[in-house]
């Protein structure tokens, strides 16, 4: 069963940095375009980052400049870095996959960015 895998949640101090990875098995994994979605207390879930399987990047405004997406497809991962990190950052934070129009979500990692 295709399942994206969060992990590197955690508790960070306003201006630190913090990397998240998300995991799938199987061996198609590069033909997935990968996204971090992440959702507040109270709020609708959003788009983070995104990467596509020909490695086309693309951020929400409120991240540019302080989170970087990448792939390594030979891992089977995705690497979320988050650098100054703001109280407004925190949040559960989702991958999604996509091939086509089927989307697999996994479970989610929370990130708290309180002094």
């Amino acid at each position: 069963q295709v399942q994206p895998v969060e992990s590197g949640g955690g508790l960070v101090q306003p201006g630190e940095s913090l990397t998240l990875l998300c995991t799938q098995a199987g061996s198609l994994f590069g033909r997935f375009d990968i996204s971090w979605y992440r959702q507040a207390p109270g709020k609708e879930r959003e788009l983070v980052a995104s990467i596509e399987r020909g490695g086309t990047t693309r951020y929400a405004d409120s991240v540019k400049g302080r989170f970087t997406i990448s792939r390594d497809n030979a891992q089977n991962t995705v690497v979320l870095q988050m650098s100054s990190l703001k109280s407004e950052d925190t949040a559960v934070y989702f991958c999604k996959s996509t091939w086509g129009r089927v989307d697999y979500w996994g479970q989610g990692t929370q990130v708290t960015v309180s002094s």
